[in-house]
C-alpha cells in the first residue's frame, strides 16, 4: 500500500476513533490530527459529572493523550492548532497556532473533517458577560469549575432542558447549588414525546430544582459582587452566581462551507454511506455531518458519541481500501436525572407524523424485575410500531431501574427490522433479581401483538382528551379497579365496577355507546375488554397504560384533572 498523508481535523469521538482505526488498518500511512483545543481525546459526556464531583479526578476524563497517540499508534497530534482554510485544488490546509496566531500550510492526500457541533449562543443582551458559560470541552469545564469555586457559587441558572441542561442541573444541584432550569419550550427533552418527560419534571422538582417551562431567557445583566441576573421574556428576574447555556448545538460547518463542500438540507455536511463528502478526497464524521435516519429514511442531525465513533471507523476502513458502509442512525440515547433514567431509540410520534408514516402506539408499566423480589421498580415503556406488519418504529422508557437494558434490546430489534411479534418471542435473562419470566420487553410485544391480531382495540388518553376538548360525543368510561383505589384517584365521569363484580353487573353497561375501559396499568382492563366482547359488547376499547399513563399527561395538554378523594 503506497504511503499517504492523512490529515484529520478534530479529535474526540469521531476524529480520534478514525485515526486509531486507520493506524490498525494501515501501518504505513502518515496520520496527523489537528485539534484547536488543548485536548485531543477526552470524555466529553463525563464533563458534567466532573463538575458535580461524581468524577473526582480530572485526569480520568482524558481518554488518550498526544503522547499516547505518538508512542502507541505513531500518530502525530497537534493541539491548540486551528485549521482555518482548505485549498481543495492544492490539497492543503491553513493552520493557525491558537496561542501565537502564527500560520502554516500543510498538505494532505486525504482529509477527514471532525469539527463536531458548537453550543448555540443566541444573540441575547449580556450573553458574553463573565459567569455565562457553555460546555463543550475541558477548557469550558475548567472555566466553570474555577468560576464556581472562586465565586463560592450558591445559585445557578441553567438555560435549556436537553441532555446537557439536565445533566448540568443535576450535578450543580448535587454540588449544593440552588438551581433554576429555564426551558423555552413547553417540554424538556424534545426527542421524547411529552408524556414520557412528565416524570422527569416531577423528579427535578422533588429534588428542589425550580423548573420553569415556556420561559425563554431574554437577557443577562451584571449584578453586585460578580453575580448575574437572568431576565425572561415575561420580565421575570432570576439571580445567579453562575449561568450555563444549554440551548442545544448546531453542526460546526464553517470550514467545510468556506471550502465549497456541500451541505445537506439539515445544515450538516452531506456525506455518502462511506462518509465521503462532495469532494472525493475529503471525508467527514461526527456531529457536523448529516446522517440518514434508519427508521424514517430522512436526513437528520443526531449528535451522539456512539454514531460519531462508528462513522470514524467506517471512514478509516474506506481510506484503507475496505468497502465499509455506515448504515445510518436511529437515535438510541439515555440520560439520568437524579434517581430517574430516561431512554429512547428510533422515532417519536412527532417525527412519524412529520414524515407521514402510519403508526400505532402502546404503553405498559411493568416492574424491572420480579415484583416479589425486594426493590422492584416500575418502567413506563411506550412503543411505536407499524399498523400493517408490526414493524418496530421506536420506543421510549422512563423509570428508576432497568430502563437502559430494555431500550438496548428494542434498539437491536429495530436495527434488525424486528416486529412486535419478535418481542413476544424474545428470550431474555431471567432470575428474580434481574427480570421476570415475562420481561417488560415481552409484555410490550404482547400488548401490541394483541392489538394487531384483533384481540383488543386500544385507545390512548390523548384520544379522550381530544374528545373532551373538541366537544365530541364521549364514550362510557369504565374503571375496573378495586373500589378503594378508584376512591383515591379517578378520572372524571368514569364509572367504577371492579373486575370481580363485572360479570354480575353487565346490565349496568350501555350497549349503544362506546365503552372505554381502564385500570391501573392496562392489564386488568384488558381482561375486562376480552370478557365484554365475548358477552356481546362489540364497541369496547382498552385505554393503553391505564390511569398510570393518565398521570403522565402534561398539564398543558389537558383541561381536566384527577378528582382526588
Amino acid at each position: 500500500m503506497p504511503q499517504r498523508r492523512v490529515v484529520i481535523v478534530g479529535g474526540v469521538a469521531g476524529g480520534a476513533s478514525c485515526a486509531a482505526r486507520l493506524r490498525r488498518m494501515d501501518e504505513h500511512a502518515e496520520i496527523f490530527i489537528f485539534e484547536r483545543s488543548g485536548y485531543v481525546s477526552f470524555a466529553n459526556c463525563g464533563l458534567p459529572y466532573y463538575l458535580g464531583g461524581v468524577i473526582t479526578q480530572r485526569s480520568k476524563l482524558l481518554v488518550a493523550t498526544p503522547e499516547r497517540f505518538r508512542d502507541i499508534l505513531n500518530i502525530e497530534v497537534r493541539t491548540r492548532q486551528e485549521v482555518r482554510a482548505i485549498d481543495r485544488n492544492a490539497k492543503t490546509i491553513e493552520v493557525a497556532n491558537v496561542d501565537t496566531g502564527r500560520s502554516s500550510t500543510e498538505s494532505y492526500d486525504v482529509l477527514v473533517l471532525a469539527p463536531g457541533a458548537s453550543p448555540i449562543r443566541p444573540p441575547l443582551p449580556g450573553i458574553d458577560l463573565p459567569g455565562v458559560f457553555t460546555l463543550r470541552n475541558l477548557e469550558d469545564t475548567d472555566a466553570i469549575h474555577h468560576w464556581s469555586t472562586h465565586q463560592e457559587a450558591e445559585r445557578a441558572v441553567v438555560v435549556g432542558g436537553g441532555y446537557i441542561g439536565l445533566e448540568m442541573t443535576e450535578n450543580l444541584s448535587r454540588r449544593g447549588l440552588e438551581v433554576t432550569l429555564l426551558e423555552a419550550g413547553d417540554q424538556l427533552m424534545l426527542p421524547f414525546d411529552p408524556e414520557m418527560v412528565t416524570p422527569v419534571n416531577q423528579e427535578l422538582r422533588r429534588n428542589g430544582v425550580d423548573l420553569l417551562l415556556s420561559k425563554p431567557a431574554a437577557a443577562f445583566e451584571p449584578g453586585p459582587g460578580g453575580t448575574l441576573t437572568v431576565l425572561t421574556h415575561g420580565s421575570e428576574r432570576f439571580s445567579a452566581d453562575l449561568v450555563v447555556l444549554a440551548a442545544g448545538v448546531r453542526p460546526d460547518v464553517a470550514l467545510a462551507c468556506a471550502a465549497g463542500i456541500e451541505l445537506g438540507t439539515t445544515g450538516g455536511i452531506r456525506v455518502d454511506d462511506q462518509m465521503r463528502t462532495s469532494d472525493p478526497n475529503i471525508f467527514a464524521v461526527g456531529d457536523a455531518v448529516e446522517v440518514r435516519d434508519c427508521v424514517t429514511g430522512s436526513p437528520a442531525l443526531i449528535p451522539l458519541a456512539g454514531p460519531a465513533s462508528r462513522q470514524g471507523r467506517v471512514a478509516a476502513d474506506v481510506i484503507a481500501g475496505r468497502d465499509a458502509r455506515f448504515r445510518g442512525v436511529q437515535g438510541t440515547a439515555v440520560v439520568g436525572v437524579f434517581d430517574l433514567t430516561l431512554g429512547m431509540t428510533g422515532a417519536n410520534e412527532k417525527t412519524l407524523r412529520r414524515c407521514g408514516i402510519a403508526y400505532r402506539k402502546s404503553y405498559n408499566h411493568a416492574m424491572h424485575h420480579a415484583g416479589y423480589y425486594p426493590g422492584a421498580q416500575a418502567i413506563a415503556l411506550k412503543m411505536l410500531y407499524a399498523p400493517k406488519d408490526g414493524r418496530l418504529l421506536g420506543a421510549q422508557a422512563v423509570g428508576r431501574a432497568g430502563v437502559d437494558k430494555r431500550i438496548d434490546v428494542i434498539a437491536m430489534a429495530i436495527q434488525k427490522g424486528g416486529t412486535v411479534f419478535d418481542l413476544e418471542e424474545a428470550e431474555l435473562c431471567y432470575a428474580p433479581q434481574y427480570g421476570s419470566a415475562k420481561d417488560p420487553v415481552n409484555l410490550a410485544g404482547f400488548v401490541a401483538g394483541n392489538t394487531l391480531r384483533g384481540d383488543v382495540q386500544t385507545v390512548g388518553w390523548d384520544d379522550w382528551i381530544a374528545r373532551t376538548n373538541n366537544g365530541e360525543p364521549m364514550p362510557f368510561v369504565l374503571d375496573v379497579r378495586p373500589a378503594a383505589l378508584a376512591a383515591v384517584a379517578s378520572v372524571p365521569g368514569a364509572v367504577n365496577i371492579p373486575l370481580g363484580e363485572l360479570r354480575a353487573r353487565l346490565g349496568e353497561l350501555p350497549r349503544d355507546r362506546e365503552i372505554w375501559v381502564h385500570c391501573g396499568i392496562g392489564q386488568t382492563s384488558y381482561f375486562a375488554t376480552r370478557m365484554l366482547r365475548q358477552h356481546g359488547f362489540e364497541n369496547v376499547h382498552n385505554i393503553s397504560g391505564g390511569i398510570t399513563s393518565f398521570h403522565m399527561l402534561p398539564d398543558t395538554n389537558r383541561d381536566v384533572h384527577l378528582d382526588r378523594g
